[in-house]
Formats: structure tokens, C-alpha cells, sequence
């Protein structure tokens, strides 16, 4: 499986026994839905390989105690520590209406109420306290708060985003 088929769940944190098990840092809204799953692929090294899950237990909210089928001892779990926990991008609950995946939208055409086209969605930056998407438009790029305010629609059949952006925000970069 390649990685670009995949999306990010969270991280191997550290160690829970001696037994091998581990503790997965979830990087989701809803960590409940991750509770019962029976396999995880771990990026070792460039290479994403399946790892099956014997038992889990959801802890701290968003954190997944895990014991893998083939990880029995401390070991076999430094092994795998600090290692991103991918699934497969089929695996994802289908969104609607507002909401999205950030990978998703990338590509998607954005309309501003006041502007019209105003450009492409190329990326997320969901580095800041506010995720921005990042627009481009001829060699300008935007960053628009990704607030829900300014979102309208989700046209996912024609790949559009729909925005209401406050005033002079799109002026700012015209």
C-alpha cells in the first residue's frame, strides 16, 4: 500500500507493558469510531506495513491502547515507537454537507459570493491555531480562514467550495 492511499490516524506515543503494547496519540475529532478496528498500516521507514490488532482499548479520549498481534515484547515496541498510524483512504465515513476532508477538497474551484472565481484550492495549512486554505489564483495565493462562517456549500459533484469572505479579505491579494 502507498502511503498517498492512506491517511494520517495518529502516532505511536510510547510503550504500556512489557508485553508490547503500545499507546496510538489519535489525530481525530472522534476517536470512538477507532475503537474496535482490526488492522493499522505503520510507516516504518518509507515502507507501509499492516499491522493486525489483537486488542485495543480507548483511553484519555483520544488515546488507543494497542496490543499487535506480532509486537510481544518492549522490544519488538521501541521498534515501532514514534511511528505514524495510517489506514486506508477507502476506510473514511463519507462527509456531507459542510463538512470535509481536508485531502478532499484539494483541487476543488472557489467561488466567493463577492468575487465570483476568485481560484483553486492547492492545500491546507493546518499548522496555525486556524486551518487556512490556501488558494491560488494566477501566480497569487491566498490564505482564506477556514471558518464556518465563510463556508456556504460543498459542491463535491462539480468540486466546488461556495465562501462568503468578509470584506477586503480577497481585495488584500487582488
Amino acid at each position: 500500500m502507498r502511503k498517498e492511499d492512506c491517511f494520517y490516524l495518529g502516532r505511536i506515543v510510547r510503550k504500556h507493558s512489557f508485553k508490547g503494547e503500545v499507546v496510538i496519540k489519535l489525530d481525530t475529532d472522534e476517536p470512538e469510531m477507532y475503537r474496535e478496528m482490526e488492522s493499522v498500516i505503520v510507516n516504518l521507514g518509507n515502507n507501509m506495513i499492516p499491522f493486525f490488532i489483537e486488542k485495543s482499548l480507548l483511553q484519555k479520549g483520544n488515546q488507543l491502547r494497542v496490543k499487535f498481534e506480532t509486537i510481544n515484547t518492549e522490544e519488538d515496541a521501541d521498534s515501532i515507537l514514534k511511528s505514524g498510524v495510517y489506514l486506508p483512504l477507502s476506510e473514511l465515513p463519507e462527509l456531507t454537507g459542510k463538512q470535509f476532508y481536508f485531502h478532499e477538497i484539494i483541487g476543488f474551484s472557489v467561488n466567493d459570493v463577492k468575487h465570483g472565481a476568485i481560484g483553486t484550492i492547492t492545500g491546507v495549512n493546518d499548522t496555525t491555531s486556524q486551518p487556512l486554505f490556501e488558494v491560488e489564483f494566477g501566480a497569487t495565493q491566498m490564505l482564506i480562514p477556514m471558518l464556518d462562517e465563510f463556508i456556504l456549500r460543498v459542491d463535491r459533484e462539480n468540486k466546488i467550495m461556495f465562501l462568503k469572505t468578509p470584506d477586503g479579505l480577497v481585495d488584500m491579494y487582488l
